[in-house]
């Protein structure tokens, strides 16, 4: 749906700029910012590939495992239905971690993992299970503790302290994954009271 909103408002730029005669500076535009894209790519690729690297080490080296299992009585408890053994828990956990660290790229195969795993608990396939509107839920607005790619794209732009937002993205990343759970919660019991009622 995203792609089809994009390219709807692409094709009505592009419109726009044919009939006010503008179509030079639109390609122009389109010039300048793929060359502009090439240089952040190659700007980011090492400092992602840092701290990319440096968790693979944490992986290897055991340190991702003790966390995640830090982690996991506070992930039972959010996931009551999830038997306590099972290893969409350690999965979890991984993902919440990842993106703690502001590393979205390495929480993705996580968060596949989780799903997959997920979905071997789920009666009805058709239908997402109470724990994977749950695990989306914490996944789209994850407390972040250290915002890695942010810190990143400050600093190749010149950012006087590219760190000074780390405070903020705590509070606001906590606040947001806090009334996420909360509205997940009665959304939740909501819908269950009204289908007891059917």
């Amino acid at each position: 749906m995203v792609n089809y909103i994009w390219a709807f408002f692409i094709i009505i730029g592009i419109i726009y700029s044919l009939i006010n005669g503008n179509i030079t500076v639109v390609n122009n535009e389109i010039i300048n910012s793929a060359a502009s894209s090439i240089d952040m790519i190659l700007k980011l690729l090492p400092i992602m590939c840092l701290w990319l690297g440096l968790m693979n080490i944490a992986k290897e080296s055991g340190l991702l495992n003790i966390f995640s299992k830090k982690m996991s009585p506070i992930v039972s408890f959010i996931f009551k239905e999830i038997p306590k053994n099972h290893e969409a828990i350690g999965l979890i956990s991984s993902n919440i971690l990842m993106n703690m660290l502001g590393l979205g790229n390495a929480a993705t195969p996580f968060g596949l993992k989780t799903m997959k795993s997920l979905q071997t608990l789920n009666p009805n396939k058709d239908t997402a299970t109470r724990s994977m509107i749950t695990f989306l839920v914490i996944n789209t607005c994850s407390v972040t503790i250290i915002p890695t790619t942010v810190i990143s794209f400050r600093l190749l732009n010149g950012a006087t302290n590219p760190t000074d937002i780390v405070l903020a993205s705590i509070i606001t990343s906590f606040l947001a994954t806090f009334i996420a759970l909360i509205l997940d919660r009665i959304f939740y019991y909501l819908g269950r009271r009204k289908y007891e009622h059917i």
